[in-house]
């Protein structure tokens, strides 16, 4: 997966000339308004930064593709088969679960590039301004959002052109939103690991021992059905079964409160968890 690009470039003019009345370091003393302020200027360097260097949006853009491609005619036809259907069946499956791997997979990316913005020493110049510490977080988080946004809208692309049936649109809609709730719950975990771990390289082993074990040994790729009884109750607490299973009752249909309610909880526990200690190992950092 491609890293996020990093530059000790100025900030833009919006961040230097920000109408905040306090100009102190302390987050506490400056106003909700100067942390909108800022977060604001600092999507907007995140985004220009996407735009002159448009290689790191290779992955977003290839990753929903190759993905599909992948599972749908590799896999689709056995396993369409034990839905009782065949590879027609199986896309009906495989793309609502394959949206909740989106999120997983782009916050292992903001991880890495947040890692590598503090070895070149962007993040050192940052924290020298009197600008809110968790300004910095959120605008990460909502760039890499928006990347989220363009691999669900590509992956729904190539999902439709391999036979993916979209009847529901609302349904559509709010597993989109659900994905992009948890994809930035998960976010706060790898912008930690992204503070505390020494390198970029050491982010991405620990993101793919996380993501292995969570991606496949959940009902993403297949139903659990078949699975030894140890795996199936790994899969039944897994969190990214229960996002998968509520967008594939939201998207063609079937039972989708408990997942739903599941998928919303882990969600805001994680954040409620993680949030603050990413932003406390942000500041604390040396």
């Amino acid at each position: 997966m491609s890293a996020r690009p990093s530059s000790t470039a100025t900030l833009s003019e919006p961040l230097r000339a920000a109408p905040s009345p306090t100009t102190v370091t302390a987050d506490a003393r400056i106003p909700l308004r100067g942390h909108l302020w800022h977060t604001s200027a600092l999507v907007r360097r995140n985004l220009l930064w996407i735009r002159q260097d448009p290689e790191s949006m290779f992955d977003a853009l290839l990753f929903p593709i190759v993905f599909t491609l992948l599972f749908v005619y590799v896999f689709g036809g056995s396993i369409g088969q034990s839905l009782g259907g065949g590879q027609q069946q199986y896309v009906q499956y495989v793309v609502p679960g394959l949206m909740a791997m989106m999120g997983m997979n782009m916050a292992q990316g903001v991880g890495t590039g947040f890692n590598q913005d503090f070895n070149s020493g962007v993040m050192d110049r940052f924290r020298s301004l009197p600008i809110g510490r968790g300004s910095v977080l959120f605008a990460k988080i909502a760039v890499e959002l928006l990347r989220m946004l363009f691999a669900t809208a590509v992956l729904l692309i190539v999902g439709v052109l391999v036979g993916f049936d979209i009847t529901n649109w609302g349904g559509l809609l709010a597993s989109v939103g659900l994905s992009v709730l948890f994809g930035s719950a998960l976010m706060w975990i790898f912008l930690t690991l992204g503070v505390t771990m020494k390198n970029a390289q050491s982010v991405q082993a620990m993101g793919f021992l996380v993501l292995m074990p969570l991606q496949f040994g959940s009902s993403i790729f297949a139903p659990p059905g078949s699975m030894p009884g140890w795996l199936q109750a790994f899969t039944d607490y897994n969190p990214l079964s229960n996002l998968a299973d509520a967008a594939r009752g939201l998207m063609v249909g079937g039972p989708v409160a408990h997942d739903l309610w599941l998928t919303l909880g882990w969600s805001v526990a994680l954040t409620a968890v993680m949030a603050p200690v990413a932003i406390h190992k942000f500041r604390t950092k040396s």
